[in-house]
């Protein structure tokens, strides 16, 4: 039975020779397994050929794979704390207006008109966060 494998201790277990291919077309039998094989090659004096690994170029990517950020997500990371102060002030100013007891009875429209920007100022500012802390992780990484 003619076995090929990578597994040396496999055929150190299995193997009664081994025959070895040494360079220059040359076939060399050896009693037992891959340690025995190799025990006999240094007792003969023959010096161990060091295998190469292959080397394979890898393809370059048809997307740019780099990691920070782009020139225009590192300007956004400066100016969404600025927008989110922004937005925080915006909402300050719409609580104290709607703190207002009587704002709804004096007039309902423009109670209706602060709700409103109040909850579309909670959900940008909520935004605004979320997308600088997204940036911010992948600044870092």
């Amino acid at each position: 039975v003619l076995l090929v494998s990578h597994d040396r201790d496999f055929i150190d277990r299995v193997a009664t020779s081994t025959i070895a291919m040494e360079g220059d077309g040359q076939a060399v039998v050896y009693a037992g397994g891959w340690s025995d094989y190799q025990a006999q090659r240094r007792a003969d004096g023959t010096e161990d050929v060091a295998v190469k690994p292959r080397r394979y170029k890898a393809e370059k990517p048809l997307q740019s794979t780099r990691s920070g950020l782009s020139f225009t997500e590192k300007h956004r990371l400066q100016e969404l704390p600025v927008l989110i102060e922004k937005y925080e002030a915006e909402i300050t100013k719409l609580t104290v207006l709607m703190s207002d007891p009587e704002l709804f009875t004096r007039d309902p429209a423009k109670f209706q008109k602060a709700t409103d920007a109040l909850i579309s100022r909670q959900a940008a500012i909520d935004q605004a966060e979320a997308e600088w802390l997204a940036l911010e992780e992948r600044a870092g990484a």
